[in-house]
């Protein structure tokens, strides 16, 4: 279930020239790095515009399937009957150029979008897809309170994984919940995957009072320092991280 290494590369955020296409060359590029420093684990979405497309080219096309990982996820804004969850989710094996899914999540959940899902039978879809080979691994990206959280947890122990967004920031946060996520997740025995480790950008990006304190640390970017802080907890079965050229 684990890849070789606890990076993930994320297919959000991919490299577009000023016409807002994506740089399919730039791809390639970053996932043959990607590929030779050893990870294999990659995430796309159906939302991500473009992306399973480029993945297909990028690495389905130039590498054996079962050289590496891949996850994806179903989106509520695109579902208008219980017919679109199958539809949805067989237009995105096509897109990305697989027989199946090693991961495929339920997408951006919470206590309205959980009940759009609920109504949709989209959980019941995915256990079908499962038990038909096309699903490895069935999850949630989450994003919502621990108290969502964990009803849906409790509702639905079938769930292998949860994505939530952790971070050293948020972590305390009383009003986001990181922490208390991330403790329900450990409560039902379930694999995290970390998505906004390094808070979009902006944990890069810090202040002159913070570099300072980092810098005295050591010579690690300051992107290592919150990828590590997010790998370090138990539980943690991947860290992603949106990719771009720079």
């Amino acid at each position: 279930m684990l890849s070789n290494s606890k990076l993930g590369f994320g297919l959000m955020r991919l490299p577009k020239d000023k016409n807002g296409t994506i740089i399919q060359e730039k791809v390639n590029t970053m996932v043959d790095a990607f590929m030779k420093s050893g990870f294999t684990y990659f995430d796309t979405a159906y939302a991500y515009a473009g992306s399973e497309k480029a993945m297909k080219k990028a690495l389905v096309e130039r590498y054996p399937r079962e050289a590496y990982t891949i996850a994806d996820k179903l989106p509520a804004w695109k579902l208008k009957d219980e017919n679109d969850v199958q539809r949805i989710f067989e237009e995105s094996l096509s897109l990305s150029g697989v027989d199946y899914f090693d991961f495929y999540l339920m997408y951006a959940q919470s206590d309205e979008i959980y009940a759009k899902y609920k109504k949709l039978h989209a959980y019941d879809e995915a256990s079908k897809l499962k038990e038909e080979g096309k699903i490895k691994h069935f999850g949630i990206s989450f994003h919502d309170n621990a108290d969502v959280l964990d009803m849906i947890l409790t509702e639905n122990p079938d769930i292998e994984v949860v994505q939530i967004q952790f971070n050293y920031v948020d972590y305390e946060d009383p009003a986001i919940q990181r922490k208390a996520c991330y403790e329900v997740c450990r409560k039902h025995n379930k694999p995290v995957i970390v998505m906004e480790p390094v808070k979009g950008g902006n944990l890069v990006n810090l202040p002159k009072e913070a570099k300072v304190v980092y810098d005295k640390w050591g010579t690690m970017s300051y992107a290592s320092y919150a990828l590590r802080f997010a790998v370090g907890f138990d539980g943690m079965m991947m860290v992603l991280s949106g990719m771009s050229e720079r």
